[in-house]
């Protein structure tokens, strides 16, 4: 647990201090946020192929450089004062998309190679990735908070791309499983956490 509460501390705090000095480079130029949201996409998609064809070093380097772009286009946006409903709607869309692509290109590799346990893990882990970000959705739409959990996509991203950078040493099936159960504990932390609110309201109405 500890670990993990580094690792989001470094991602949230310490990168994004890091990149101050970009973000505030390009919250004063005509550069949309937006545009680094698809930036941010293109990366990502671009590293499911190189997954495939066994690249696994530019590919962890590609994935890089697009969460950089997701961590980005936020910051850039309320920097600049362009937080929009819109904005934030496909930034969390393409999130979706790219991380989905890069765990399916992960897990055709491993079927390709016949370890059907690793396919399972990996798509275990695209649902349980999923079902993180909708618990959080569905929450906050009912006036919930819910940003508790394990296995947050800022963690989930950088034992993505240490598991792919290191592939060659074996470290990427250790990753795949470690996501698969921490990604079900993190929804059902989210679960438990709703219900706990549900409960506070309505003994607050009683």
């Amino acid at each position: 647990m500890q670990y993990i509460e580094k690792l989001r501390y470094f991602y949230s705090t310490e990168a994004r201090r890091l990149f101050n000095p970009v973000t505030a480079v390009l919250s004063r130029t005509s550069i949309s946020p937006n545009l680094l949201t698809v930036l941010g996409l293109a990366f990502t998609l671009a590293t499911a192929p190189l997954v495939w064809y066994g690249h696994f070093v530019p590919a962890a380097i590609i994935f890089a450089a697009g969460s950089l772009f997701d961590m980005l286009d936020g910051a850039v946006a309320r920097l600049s004062e362009r937080v929009t409903p819109l904005g934030a709607f496909i930034d969390s869309t393409f999130d979706r998309i790219g991380e989905g692509a890069v765990l399916t290109s992960i897990a055709l590799v491993y079927a390709r190679n016949g370890n059907l346990w690793l396919v399972g893990a990996t798509f275990a882990t695209m649902i349980g990735s999923f079902l993180v970000s909708y618990t959080r959705a569905r929450a906050e739409a009912l006036g919930m908070d819910c940003k508790v959990g394990l296995m947050t996509r800022p963690e989930r991203l950088v034992l993505l791309i240490a598991g792919i950078s290191l592939h060659k040493f074996g470290v990427l099936p250790l990753v795949m499983y470690i996501l698969a159960v921490l990604t079900a504990i993190t929804v059902l932390q989210r679960i438990l956490h709703v219900r706990r609110q549900f409960r506070e309201r309505e003994r607050r109405q009683a």
